[in-house]
C-alpha cells in the first residue's frame, strides 16, 4: 500500500467492504531512553496513528495490539514484537502493517523482500508514513528498493566507521569493551581495565600449574577440585548472571592463550599492541605456554606419565632387597589401573611375594602415616636430627669465627703502631721493629686461612640449619599444604623427608625411613589390599 491513501485489503487498489485492520510496528536499536513517559517508540506509534485516522474515509481502523521492539537492531528479524505480527499476519488479523519509516521494519534488503512476499501471499499492505510508495505498482517497488538498499548502505557505513574507531583505539593500547577476562575489573572513572589481586592469583595459578604438568586436562581437573570457578558476570541493564561455573578444557586454553595478561591488546587483523593495563604474567612465562602448547599439538613432547607415581625411586621390595617401578595395566572394561612392581620379578620373572601394589591404596597409605608422624613430637625431632644433630657446632664456629676476627684486627692494629713508630726509630731500633711486623704478617696470613676455613664451615652449617628449618615448616604444615600441590611437587617433597619404603606384605604392610632414621609407627601398618580387592 501506500501512503497516498491507495485502498483495498488486498492493496490492489480496489474499495474494500470491510474495515482495513492495521497494526502499527515500531522499532528502536537501543534501551536508551525507553524507560521515560513519552520515548521514540511512543512517537512512532502517535504518528502512524494520526496517518490511520486520516484514512477513515476508506475505512482504516487501528488494532489494539502493540507491536513495539525496544532494543532490537534492524539487521535482522529476530525480533519478539515482529515474531508476534508475523504469526497474527498467518492467522489472517491484521490487514496492514504501517510503520513510522521503512528501516524500522528492516534495515536488510534480503530481509524486507522476504516480507514483502510473505505480506503479498496474505494479502496484506504496507504503509510508510513518512515516506510515499505503493507496494502495489512496479514503480512503487522500485522506490521502495531503493530506499532500502540507502538504508542497508547507512547501516554498513555506521558499522564500518565502529569497526575502524575500534581498530583506532586498540593501536592505543585501550579497553574497547566486551566482557572482562578473569583478573580484571573495570575502572569507572577511565573506562580502563584494573586487576582484581584475587582473580589475579588464580590466573597465575593456571600458568604455573600448566608449565609444571603441560596438560590443561590437569589443570582443569585441578581448579575445580579446588572449587575455584571462571569468572562470574551480572548485567547491569538486565540483571542476568553468565559464568561462575565449573571450568572445562576451552575456558583453562582462553586464559592461557590470552594476550591480556601480558599487558597487550589484539587488534582485529590480529597484531598485539601495547596496552594501557598493568599485566598479570611475565612475557617469559606465556611464550614458553605457547612453545608447549605447539610443541605437544605436533607431537613433539608428552607429558610424562612418570608424575603421576609420587613415590617412585623411594619404594623397595623388602623380600627381593630390589627397587619398585611403576606400572600400568588394563581392565577388561577399558578402565587403565595403576601400580607399583618388583623390579627384580619384571626383570627376571618368577614369583614375588609383594606381587602389583595397587598405586593409589599405597600412596594413600604412605601420605597418611607421613601426616601422622608430622604431628608427633618425639618423631618430629628425630626427623629433624637426622638433618642436623649438632647444633652446638653452629654456635661454637661463630664463636670461633668472632674471636679470629677480633685477634686479626688486634694484629691490624698493631702493625699502624709499629709502621708510625717505625719512622721516628733510629736505624737500629728500625731493624727490631721491620722484623716484628714481618711476624704480624705472617700471623695475619695464617689466621686468614683458618678463618677461611672457618667461614666455609659456618656456611654449610647455616645451609644445614635452613634445610631443618625447611623440613621443620614442611613438617607442621603437611597435612595444609599436601592437597594443594601438583603430583610432581609432592613427589619431591615426600623425597625431601623420605629416603626409601620398604614394602614387605608378609610383615603387614610398609616401613618408613627417614633418611637413615627408621621411624616405627605407633601403630601397626594396615594391610595393603590386594589387586583383586583395589579393583573391586
Amino acid at each position: 500500500m501506500s501512503g497516498n491513501g491507495t485502498t483495498g485489503k488486498n492493496g490492489n487498489g480496489k474499495a474494500s467492504a470491510g474495515p482495513v485492520r492495521c497494526a502499527i510496528y515500531t522499532r528502536k536499536s537501543t534501551t536508551e531512553g525507553l524507560d521515560s513517559d513519552f520515548n521514540t517508540l511512543d512517537a512512532q506509534r502517535e504518528s502512524a496513528e494520526h496517518y490511520i485516522r486520516a484514512q477513515a474515509h476508506q475505512n482504516w481502523t487501528i488494532l489494539p495490539a502493540h507491536y513495539d521492539d525496544g532494543g532490537f537492531t534492524g539487521a535482522n528479524i529476530e525480533r519478539p514484537a515482529l515474531k508476534r505480527l508475523l504469526d497474527d499476519l498467518e492467522r489472517g488479523d491484521l490487514d496492514m502493517v504501517v510503520v513510522y519509516k521503512v528501516d524500522r521494519l528492516s534495515r536488510s534488503l534480503l530481509d524486507f523482500a522476504r516480507l514483502m512476499e510473505r505480506f503479498d501471499k496474505k494479502g496484506v499492505g504496507f504503509v510508510s508514513v513518512t515516506q510515499n510508495f505503493d507496494t502495489s505498482s512496479s514503480m512503487g517497488r522500485l522506490v521502495l528498493n531503493v530506499l532500502l538498499s540507502f538504508a542497508q548502505f547507512e547501516r554498513e557505513m555506521i558499522a564500518e566507521r565502529t569497526r575502524d574507531k575500534i581498530q583506532a583505539a586498540r593501536r592505543r593500547g585501550k579497553w574497547t569493551g566486551g566482557q572482562v577476562s578473569l583478573g580484571y575489573g573495570i575502572d569507572p572513572d577511565r573506562r580502563g581495565l584494573v586487576v582484581v589481586p584475587k582473580e589475579a592469583e588464580v590466573v597465575r595459578t593456571i600458568f604455573d600449574l600448566y608449565l609444571q604438568t603441560h596438560s590443561i586436562g590437569f589443570v582443569t581437573e585441578r581448579l575445580n577440585e579446588l572449587g575455584i570457578t571462571t569468572k562470574r558476570h551480572v548485567s547491569k541493564k538486565t540483571g542476568r548472571v553468565r559464568g561462575g561455573r565449573s571450568w572445562n578444557k576451552s575456558s583453562v586454553y582462553q586464559v592461557l592463550r590470552n594476550p591480556l595478561y601480558i599487558g597487550k591488546v589484539r587488534s582485529a587483523d590480529g597484531e598485539l599492541h601495547e596496552g594501557e593495563h598493568d599485566s598479570l604474567v611475565s612475557v617469559e612465562a606465556f611464550e614458553k605456554v605457547a612453545e608447549t602448547m605447539s610443541q605437544r599439538s605436533t607431537g613433539r613432547i608428552r607429558r610424562s606419565r612418570k608424575t603421576e607415581y609420587i613415590l617412585t625411586g623411594l619404594l623397595r621390595c623388602g623380600p627381593c632387597d630390589a627397587a619398585m617401578t611403576s606400572s600400568r595395566g588394563t581392565s577388561r572394561n577399558g578402565k587403565r589401573y595403576r601400580y607399583y612392581r618388583c623390579v627384580h620379578q619384571q626383570e627376571n620373572g618368577g614369583s614375588c611375594p609383594s606381587g602389583f601394589l595397587p598405586a593409589a591404596d599405597i600412596e594413600n597409605a604412605v601420605v597418611a602415616q607421613v601426616k601422622e608422624i608430622a604431628t608427633q613430637g618425639e618423631m618430629r625431632q628425630k626427623i629433624l636430627d637426622r638433618f642436623f644433630s649438632d647444633t652446638g657446632a653452629l654456635t661454637t664456629a661463630e664463636a670461633t669465627r668472632a674471636g679470629l676476627l677480633a685477634h686479626i684486627e688486634n694484629l691490624n692494629g698493631e702493625s699502624r703502631r709499629l709502621l708510625a713508630a717505625f719512622r721516628d726509630a733510629e736505624s737500629g731500633g728500625g731493624k727490631t721493629l721491620a722484623k716484628r711486623l714481618g711476624e704480624i704478617e705472617t700471623e695475619i696470613d695464617h689466621l686468614r686461612i683458618q678463618l677461611g676455613e672457618v667461614q666455609d664451615r659456618l656456611q654449610g652449617l647455616t645451609a644445614a640449619q635452613q634445610q631443618v628449618d625447611r623440613v621443620a615448616h614442611l613438617l607442621d604444615s603437611f597435612g595444609t599444604i599436601w592437597d594443594a600441590l601438583v603430583p610432581q611437587e609432592q613427589r619431591e617433597l615426600l623425597h625431601l623427608l623420605i629416603e626409601r619404603i620398604v614394602v614387605d606384605l608378609d610383615a603387614g604392610g610398609f616401613r618408613i625411613v627417614f633418611h637413615e632414621v627408621r621411624v616405627a609407627p605407633t601403630q601397626p601398618p594396615a594391610a595393603l589390599p590386594s589387586t583383586e580387592e583395589a579393583r573391586a
